[in-house]
């Protein structure tokens, strides 16, 4: 039977790997700047400066496109809830100094996103900041999770981001939305391999509860989602647009992380790591 470990064993033991995935995601995800994909020369003064208030007519962006990009501003502006639901588990050297990145980067990304949208006036600003207010006072809350249960629950939750984001960049709205995209999509694909390292080195030290952790993750997955104006989920709509289905998920988010972990595949695991293993043969492709 194999011991197990409690999550402060864990992020003893796995601190080396964060230290040296943190420096490897570092390199691989600088060298980009976020006010570069805004077209300043666009921008004009609203009203209250003595300009021209916003008009739907303003915006050249497909209701698919600016509902994408409005989706992906309220997340990442929703920092302060992620920050302190990650950063609740992992307060802890090199583990800490990874949440501080991460955040970096979402804060990036939303920065670029709605500097871009307002400049480009491609979305009602009023009705954004309205939004944004509101899906920022409702916070986001996860139920209790140990530590293996938030790097397979993050290596999942990035994963998804990035199809959602090339799924964006593929509507061709315009070469910067593309752009922006694009960068964002690579940015979530980093992060996504950041968690997905970390799990295949806990395999290493604890695969029963490593196992456990990824089928949990599995059963419980839920994309953030938003409530847009006229009460929808943003769910529903940006299925119903071809940017993400939660319907393919078992496809395009879980098959190719337990492929990359070799989840069907391992011959290191117990008893409690075979049950969680055949609770998703469903999901071999």
């Amino acid at each position: 039977m194999q011991t197990l470990l409690t999550d402060r064993e864990l992020l003893a033991s796995l601190a080396d790997e964060v230290e040296l995935n943190l420096r490897r995601h570092i390199a691989a995800a600088d060298g980009w700047q976020p006010h570069d994909y805004v077209p300043w020369d666009d921008g004009r003064n609203f009203g209250f400066l003595g300009g021209i208030d916003w008009e739907p007519e303003q915006s050249t962006l497909s209701e698919t496109a600016k509902l994408a990009l409005t989706v992906s501003v309220l997340i990442a502006d929703n920092l302060p809830s992620y920050h302190r639901e990650i950063g609740k588990y992992l307060r802890i050297g090199s583990w800490w100094r990874w949440v501080g990145r991460w955040t970096a980067e979402e804060n990036r990304h939303e920065i670029m996103i709605r500097n871009h949208l307002m400049v480009t006036r491609s979305v009602d600003p009023v009705e954004l900041e309205r939004l944004r207010m509101e899906h920022m006072t409702k916070g986001f809350r996860r139920p209790p999770l140990h530590l293996l249960d938030v790097l397979a629950t993050c290596a999942f939750e990035e994963a998804a981001a990035g199809i959602r984001h090339r799924n964006t960049a593929a509507l061709g709205e315009n070469k910067m939305v593309t752009a922006m995209a694009e960068r964002i999509a690579r940015d979530d694909e980093l992060q996504s391999v950041f968690f997905a390292e970390l799990i295949t080195a806990a395999f290493g030290i604890a695969p029963d509860q490593t196992m456990r952790a990824i089928a949990d993750g599995v059963a419980n997955f839920h994309v953030p989602s938003v409530t847009l104006a006229d009460g929808r989920s943003s769910d529903d709509v940006l299925a119903e647009a071809g940017i993400y289905d939660p319907a393919k998920e078992g496809e395009l988010v879980f098959a190719p992380l337990l492929q990359r972990w070799e989840f069907f595949t391992r011959a290191d695991l117990g008893e409690v790591g075979e049950k969680a293993r055949a609770e998703l043969g469903h999901l071999q492709f």
